[in-house]
């Protein structure tokens, strides 16, 4: 695709330094506390994306290598349901601290894996840090219904169990804190799992399974790496695998779920969205265009809450789109050790870089005009210019599908009930947000928007505290807060005869 927007069209690049392989994780698969070496096992590229160099190989896993794995943690999983609460508590605390002493590395590692500016990925692993720390507070502080006396002359006593072998498959967007976002509470409900990270993006997963190895039991947490249809399916189908979570595409959690339906397993899924931004005429504009600067390119806008789809009443749309294109224009694009202030890396691969250009190509082939961006960024690293699209036709696909790039549409409305229904109109119903004056408007059109998150005059502000997750094609279950830990563990009712 030619480039469009000659102020888009800069990458901020250094002489980059020859990556350190002394902070590379053991290539092989993590399986009852110990690095499994695998000489003869097929290796799979992992590339780093602002300079297209392989970094290193890691192997590619078969499902003889999940079954050691499920084994593993099958082995492990009644010593660690048994720890009292605190002894988890002290132990994710421990793991907390770990990863706080080894920030540089991990930092280090994920942004040369995904392209990550170093600001980014220093957020990643604060997030995973804190992600640890809540969940070791929230499992001694677990709330249930009382025991009591509900039938004559029994008492009732609700008990809080884990559910057992937990299989997890996070996504190359967010590789170290979707692992956290997972782990953590299933660690703290008392589980052990088997994890397989995406096939892009596995290094910071390895690496913390290298630094928690004396920390965890053996078999408490084992990692397998390979592809989707071989570990993930495998992970999904497993008998003796009790629930499958899944961070990743529609498409990926359609296949697990088919994949788990067979031993009726429970399935946790948080997949894409397409998150609506729904801008009255009283909004602050300043205040929206500052925040979709973050909200819109964080993370070069791999980001499933991203702020990708701005509804803006039609009488102040001119007004927020020159706002818009103004602080676009100064975002800063570079490869990761270019400066504390790059704010935009690379796409993670060829393969998603192509087809983000694809939308774009299709976008403006449809009749949609870039305001700014609006293509690649010549030179090496799959880098694409940060994107405002307007002009855009009714229905048209970049405003239905999820893009997963630092591409912004912005449609416009004339009422409320338009706007709603138009924020509702797409298969995903992750986040959104309302940006409004009106107090009372914000509380009604908040009730009305069909999404798992929605954010008033504010957008993509998570905390650990509050819980994440969506509805429609967006999946179910809840990431983060105490909702995390009911979401891996199971009720079960236990009735006493005290009748005498």
């Amino acid at each position: 695709m030619s480039i469009i927007d000659q102020t888009a069209s800069v990458v901020r690049r250094t002489e980059t330094p020859a990556f350190d392989p002394a902070i590379l994780p053991p290539a092989g698969h993590f399986i009852d506390g110990a690095f499994v070496e695998a000489p003869d096992a097929e290796l799979l590229d992992i590339v780093n994306p602002a300079s297209e160099e392989v970094i290193t190989g890691v192997a590619n896993g078969t499902t003889a290598d999940v079954d050691r794995a499920v084994a593993a943690a099958t082995k492990a999983k009644d010593s660690w349901a048994r720890l009292v609460p605190k002894e988890r508590s002290e132990i994710l605390h421990a793991v907390a601290d770990r990863i706080a002493e080894s920030r540089g590395v991990l930092v280090r590692l994920e942004s040369a894996n995904t392209g990550k500016p170093v600001s980014v990925a220093g957020d990643d692993v604060d997030g995973t840090i804190d992600t640890f720390r809540f969940m070791a507070g929230a499992l001694r502080a677990r709330t249930s219904m009382a025991a009591g006396d509900y039938a004559e002359n029994h008492l009732s006593v609700i008990l809080r169990e884990p559910l057992g072998v937990i299989g997890v498959v996070t996504p190359w967007n967010y590789p170290l804190l979707m692992a956290a976002w997972k782990i953590a509470p299933i660690l703290a409900a008392g589980n052990t799992l088997v994890i397989k990270p995406s096939e892009q993006t596995p290094l910071s997963t390895l690496k913390l399974a290298e630094l928690l190895g004396d920390l965890l039991p053996a078999g408490v947490l084992n990692v397998v790496t390979g592809l989707g249809p071989v570990v993930g399916s495998r992970l999904a189908s497993h008998p003796d695998i009790d629930m499958i979570a899944l961070t990743g595409s529609v498409g990926s959690g359609r296949a697990v779920a088919r994949d788990a339906a067979e031993s009726l397993k429970r399935v946790h899924l948080e997949l894409g969205g397409k998150a609506p931004v729904v801008v009255f005429d009283d909004a602050d504009l300043d205040l929206v265009a500052t925040s979709l600067r973050v909200a819109s390119f964080y993370n070069s806008g791999q980001e499933c809450g991203a702020a990708c789809r701005v509804l803006v009443h039609e009488s102040v749309a001119d007004q927020l789109v020159d706002r818009l294109v103004a602080q676009v224009r100064e975002l800063v694009v570079g490869v990761p050790d270019a400066g504390d202030d790059v704010e935009v890396g690379p796409l993670v691969s060829k393969a998603h870089y192509d087809r983000v250009l694809g939308h774009l190509e299709r976008a403006l082939a449809e009749g949609a005009r870039a305001a700014t961006g609006g293509g690649a960024i010549d030179g090496t690293g799959y880098f694409v210019q940060p994107t405002v699209l307007v002009d855009m036709p009714v229905g048209a696909a970049c405003t239905q599908e999820e893009i997963f790039g630092p591409v912004v549409t912005v449609e416009t409305f004339s009422d409320e009930d338009e706007a709603i229904a138009r924020a509702n109109e797409v298969p995903f119903g992750l986040s959104a947000s309302i940006w409004t004056e009106n107090a009372r408007r914000s509380h009604d059109v908040a009730a009305r928007i069909d999404a798992g998150t929605v954010w008033v005059n504010s957008h993509l502000v998570l905390a650990n505290e509050v819980p994440w997750g969506g509805f429609k094609g967006s999946g179910y279950g809840r990431d983060l807060s105490i909702y995390a830990l009911d979401d891996y563990s199971r009720t079960k009712h236990v009735m006493y005869n005290h009748g005498r």
